[in-house]
């Protein structure tokens, strides 16, 4: 398997100079990319074809947050075992990464960031045009993609059940300012041409949407073939099932690589405020002009943005959705310094406890 073909280049070849020809574990470092993600293990492509993995003890060790542990789309540095298993040893440094806050699940309190994809060249937003079309939801993909500087690529499925197509897509436009948008039929064909010349050889996509936007489908036809499997969506609500029920990069036969999502229900930032910056670049420009430099936009005098709100300058749904947004992106940056300084007691509650028994067996020997 030519690891060129999957992406890794002159980027990712000298960070892996560090670990070529590394004997340390008894065996010659590989260079790998991670293809898909289960609860203890990892699929690997390598040049020797592919592999089961696991990260190393002392990889294990080291890792403090979920960011310290391959994702979909990493390059990683891997000594192969017997009966085509291998170790993990190291990640190789991102370009990118495209993240969301994890979904706390039973009540739990903790803050952490989860690595949707690594590594892309460009994420295509998926979102049907019937029951599931959200300017917001969007809005929130946008942002995330901005925030970590991937390329985003709007796609509008389903369009053969839209009445008015051109009002839809100009509906898109007036959010995504400069964003390539592509209408797609999987039914009649319509514009999956067009969709095809984004699928490039060593390129990486990431493809995001919610369940039933047709995101499986898409990836069908791009291939040419079957490769995915494909679920009916409900007629009463127009809402699908999770037919991807983990991450995979796939390798299209065209040479372009797909990382195929599930559905996610929940999509809150985990940073997002230089994402916010660009995608609303329209709203904190009119913001520039407010009379006090920390106007809260609410009831102060002077208020550029009110006055574009009344005006109707500004849509008051835009509005909200970058208020909201920006307060999640506020709490994450608040959640993730809070964080680092409890991770920077407890190193230091470490290291004084190992002064501390070292002093004791200083004494005792004494």
């Amino acid at each position: 398997m030519e690891l060129n073909k999957l992406g890794f280049n002159d980027y990712f070849r000298a960070f892996f100079s560090e670990y070529e020809g590394n004997t340390e574990t008894g065996t010659a470092m590989l260079p790998g990319r991670i293809f898909s993600e289960h609860r203890n293990f990892y699929g690997i492509y390598t040049e020797t074809g592919e592999l089961l993995g696991e990260i190393s003890g002392k990889m294990r060790f080291s890792a403090k947050t979920r960011e310290d542990y391959p994702a979909v789309g990493d390059f990683v540095a891997v000594s192969e075992r017997p009966g085509n298993e291998a170790t993990i040893h190291a990640i190789l440094p991102r370009r990118n990464k495209f993240s969301r806050l994890a979904p706390r699940a039973g009540g739990s309190s903790k803050t952490e960031e989860q690595i949707i994809a690594a590594n892309l060249d460009m994420v295509l937003i998926v979102t049907a045009l019937e029951n599931d079309f959200s300017l917001r939801r969007i809005e929130r993909y946008l942002t995330l993609a901005y925030d970590n500087e991937i390329k985003p690529l709007i796609v509008l499925s389903k369009a053969d059940l839209c009445q008015d197509l051109p009002a839809k897509i100009a509906e898109v436009e007036s959010i995504a300012f400069g964003v390539d948008i592509v209408a797609v039929s999987s039914l009649t064909g319509y514009g999956i041409s067009e969709l095809k010349k984004y699928f490039l050889p060593a390129k990486t996509l990431a493809i995001l949407g919610s369940s039933g936007v047709g995101k499986s489908t898409l990836i069908n036809m791009a291939a040419g073939c079957d490769i995915r499997k494909v679920s009916e969506v409900r007629e009463c609500d127009g809402k699908g099932r999770h037919t991807t029920t983990s991450r995979e990069l796939i390798t299209l036969p065209g040479g372009a690589l797909i990382i195929d999502t599930p559905g996610m229900r929940e999509l809150q930032l985990w940073d997002g405020a230089d994402g916010l910056s660009n995608l609303f670049e329209d709203i904190e420009s009119i913001a520039a002009g407010c009379k006090f430099s920390d106007c809260t936009h609410v009831s102060e005098p002077g208020c550029a943005v009110l006055k574009a709100l009344d005006e109707g300058v500004i849509d008051s749904g835009r509005f909200k959705s970058y208020n909201k947004m920006k307060r999640e992106a506020a709490y994450a940056a608040t959640q993730v310094d809070t964080r680092a300084r409890l991770e920077e007691q407890k190193k230091w509650k470490n290291i004084a406890k190992l002064v501390r028994n070292f002093s004791k067996e200083t004494r005792y020997k004494l």
